[in-house]
């Protein structure tokens, strides 16, 4: 009984590690062809969702933020996203999407807090 249970947990595990290979893959793949095609760029951004959703994994944050979290298009600084740095109320960076509109926010106060810190 112990034996099957230690299988399965590895194939899980296994399951979990292609999943967030094939995120990295997708997301890299869309920021490569963005350039060129957008429509291609989201797509993979879909795939990437769908797969990290369905092998529940968590993203990374540095792909967590390069897409909008309502028309899941892929985002680049500049050409289909604003990025601002607000210090009031609290220390945050505002991404509008330009796509289709939608405002994220994002704190940065514990970062600010850490190079305080560290420059002390």
């Amino acid at each position: 009984m112990g034996k099957k249970r230690f299988i399965r947990e590895r194939e899980q595990r296994e399951k979990k590690r292609i999943a967030r290979e094939r995120v990295e893959t997708l997301f890299t793949m869309a920021e490569r062809v963005f350039p060129y095609s957008r429509e291609l760029a989201n797509r993979y951004v879909e795939i990437a969702l769908a797969v990290q959703q369905k092998a529940k994994i968590r993203l990374p944050r540095k792909w967590k933020r390069r897409y909008c979290k309502r028309c899941h298009s892929f985002l680049v600084p500049g050409v289909n996203a604003r990025v601002r740095l607000r210090s009031r109320p609290y220390p945050h960076v505002v991404i509008k999407c330009l796509e289709c509109g939608y405002i994220m926010r994002y704190s940065y106060l514990k970062e600010k807090k850490a190079r305080r810190k560290k420059n002390d």
